[in-house]
């Protein structure tokens, strides 16, 4: 289906329509102003209760946020899927924002992370939705249609490719040159065990297994925490790939213990946005967030029985400039996702909702309406 004019300029006009679904409340739930962003409400499910927006009406799509972010990550796409005629659903999930914190880190496994959306659905009165996901959100999107699949239409994935058993960071191009001659990735080994075998300790999804170092780096000024990695034109991938091994260890939390003026590339935030994200880590701190990451054994294991074929259709968005999921990454998905298109936005890094919102919106909007509306 060729998509519409009416439906293209939906797309491309996100920022233009935000302002239409200003609110005011914070955190609390009193006032301050949270702009682009639809009411909030709340659902209890599995255990929790977890903070809502909504919008539009149509076919379900639910955005799930990345690490560390929020359902305000999205308040550049809510509006432009709303008026293109889909209901949207952004939830700050488990341990963010204004949904609960559990105490425990296997409160946040993929089993709970999954029963929490299952229930969502469930308590709205919706038998399937398509699930749009950013980073760990997309980790989190792909999960769904291969243990809930009856309430999958669908998966768009930002930046995030489909990599069977959680072994994202053994990817080879992710290895090119790291890894001791003659290993390879195994999938019947846990992938956190085989890390150990590649990264130095500072790698941080390493530093998030071993203590605490990472919460108290980043919650010492979340500000800081966010100025520093929410940033783009920090190094193009082939000039990454480039540099010896021992500058590829994906020490992401490294420079948060290093003079701010030393930072490359660009923040991408502004005043308002760094605020907003700053003060909800600063109530939530950021262990809740840390703790998704001390469950990849855990989730793992859970899917070594699991058929890694995600069978509903689905739409790969690509970042030209992303370093941690560079779209080399997603070469070969449709071995494990028959039904897949790719889209690339050029000249964009990991944080592509920030960085080119426009586009991530109209490429949505173009497969949903081809794939998922009829």
């Amino acid at each position: 289906m060729y998509l519409s004019r009416r439906k293209l300029l939906a797309g491309l006009g996100a920022v233009a329509l935000t302002t239409a679904l200003s609110a005011s409340y914070s955190h609390d739930g009193t006032s301050a102003e949270l702009s682009g962003m639809p009411p909030v409400h709340y659902v209890e499910t599995n255990g929790i209760r977890m903070a809502v927006y909504e919008a539009g009406t149509g076919p379900t799509i639910v955005l799930l946020h990345g690490f560390p972010e929020l359902a305000y990550s999205w308040r550049n796409q809510i509006s432009a899927l709303a008026d293109a005629g889909y209901h949207v659903i952004a939830p700050d999930l488990r341990g963010y924002g204004r949904t609960d914190r559990p105490a425990a880190v296997e409160d946040y496994d993929l089993a709970n992370l999954t029963r929490d959306l299952v229930g969502l659905l469930d308590e709205l009165d919706i038998e399937r939705a398509v699930w749009m996901g950013h980073d760990w959100g997309g980790i989190l999107a792909w999960q769904m249609a291969l243990f809930h699949e009856e309430r999958t239409l669908g998966v768009i994935s930002i930046t995030t490719p489909f990599i069977p058993h959680w072994h994202y960071w053994l990817h080879p191009e992710q290895l090119n040159g790291l890894a001791p001659a003659g290993f390879s990735p195994d999938p019947t080994i846990d992938p956190v065990a085989q890390m150990r075998q590649i990264y130095s300790p500072d790698m941080y999804v390493l530093m998030i297994q071993d203590g605490e170092e990472a919460d108290r780096l980043l919650s010492h000024d979340p500000a800081r925490s966010f100025r520093t990695m929410v940033r783009k034109d920090v190094i193009a991938p082939a000039d990454y790939f480039g540099l010896p091994a021992e500058y590829r260890q994906m020490a992401f939390f490294t420079p948060l213990g290093q003079p701010e003026a030393q930072m490359l590339g660009e923040e991408i935030l502004n005043a308002d946005d760094l605020s907003y994200f700053a003060s909800s880590f600063e109530e939530t701190g950021f262990t809740p967030a840390l703790n998704w990451y001390r469950n990849l054994s855990r989730n793992w294991k859970a899917g070594l029985n699991v058929d890694q074929i995600v069978r509903v259709p689905s739409l790969m968005i690509t970042a030209e400039n992303d370093v941690a999921f560079t779209p080399g990454m997603a070469e070969g998905m449709d071995e494990h996702v028959p039904d897949l298109e790719t889209v690339l936005i050029e000249g964009a890094g990991h944080w592509t909702l920030y960085e080119k919102p426009d586009e991530v919106s109209a490429a949505a909007i173009s497969w949903l309406d081809r794939r998922i509306a009829q």
